[in-house]
C-alpha cells in the first residue's frame, strides 16, 4: 500500500511563491500515475495538474503557465511549484497516485493566500 505525506503549503501574499512537496512510501514501485488535486473552501475537488511516467503532464487552465508538477524518482518526491499565487488559488492541496490498482490520498497541506 501506498502513503502519501504532503507538505510546504502556508500562508503567502498575493504574488508569491509557494513549492509543495509530496512524500510517497510504501508499494510505490508500481506507481504510474500522481498528481495534484485542490480543494476550496465550499467547492468541488480540483484537478491541478498530473503527471504519468513516460507520458506528458496536465495543467488545469487556471494554473496553466504559474504551476509546474514534477516527479523526483530517486527521492520518492512528487512536486508542485506554484508561482504568481491569487487569492483563488487558495485551498487544501492534495497529492493522489495511482498505482494500476488503487488511488491513493494524502492529508492535504494548506494553501493560503492572502490580498
Amino acid at each position: 500500500q501506498v502513503q502519501l505525506v504532503e507538505s510546504g503549503g502556508g500562508l503567502v501574499q498575493a504574488g508569491g511563491s509557494l513549492r509543495l512537496s509530496c512524500a510517497a512510501s510504501g508499494s510505490i514501485g508500481s506507481i504510474d500515475h500522481m498528481a495534484w488535486y485542490r480543494r476550496a473552501p465550499g467547492m468541488e475537488r480540483e484537478l491541478v495538474a498530473s503527471i504519468t511516467n513516460g507520458g506528458p503532464t496536465y495543467y488545469s487552465d487556471s494554473v496553466k503557465g504559474r504551476f509546474t508538477i514534477s516527479r523526483d524518482i530517486d527521492k520518492n518526491t512528487l512536486y508542485l511549484q506554484m508561482i504568481s499565487l491569487n487569492v483563488e488559488d487558495t485551498a487544501v492541496y492534495y497529492c493522489y497516485s495511482y498505482d494500476g490498482y488503487r488511488d491513493t490520498y494524502g492529508r492535504g497541506t494548506q494553501v493560503t493566500v492572502s490580498s
